[in-house]
């Protein structure tokens, strides 16, 4: 199962400069998914961290990984027709053992891997890591639930 960036954005309510997925490689729902991001110098980020020797913020990392778990949480719950997320959104609820590694910069391609730890109705606790060239960059547990998307709601 692979997404392009256009599905993603289906599934996804985040949009440039904060979507942070280009793909995702492969997924097994309620197991795994693995998905990357190809870094670049134009990236607006870039302006302010650091110009003169540009470093991918942490943050950053860590809100990708949990976008891509965002997506195996709407795909294990809905299936992959975003037209079945009943209006709902995911929230994250923690950052646990976050742990940065080595430095990310241009022309890197990030890959985050993240595996279920838990799962129980809305409620998801994920195992995050994040790569470059096979070399762990980054790691965390995150924690998300998948609510109404109020905003949504009110538009109807």
């Amino acid at each position: 199962m692979i997404y392009d960036v256009q599905k993603i954005r289906e599934i996804l309510p985040h949009r440039y400069p904060l979507l942070l997925v280009d793909r995702i490689i492969s997924l097994s729902p309620n197991e795994k998914i693995e998905a990357y991001k190809n870094v670049t110098i134009n990236e607006e980020v870039f302006n302010g961290h650091f110009p003169i020797q540009p470093i991918y913020p942490g943050v950053y990392i860590i809100e990708g990984m949990a976008q891509a778990g965002g997506v195996l949480a709407f795909v294990s719950m809905f299936g992959d027709n975003a037209q079945n997320t009943g209006d709902k959104i995911v929230y994250f609820m923690s950052i646990d053992k976050a742990k940065f590694r080595n430095p990310v910069v241009p022309g890197d391609r990030l890959v985050y891997k993240l595996e279920v730890l838990k799962h129980k109705g809305g409620i998801w606790v994920l195992q995050g890591y994040a790569y470059v060239e096979d070399k762990l960059v980054a790691e965390a547990e995150l924690k998300a639930m998948v609510v109404d998307n109020t905003e949504k709601k009110a538009q109807k």
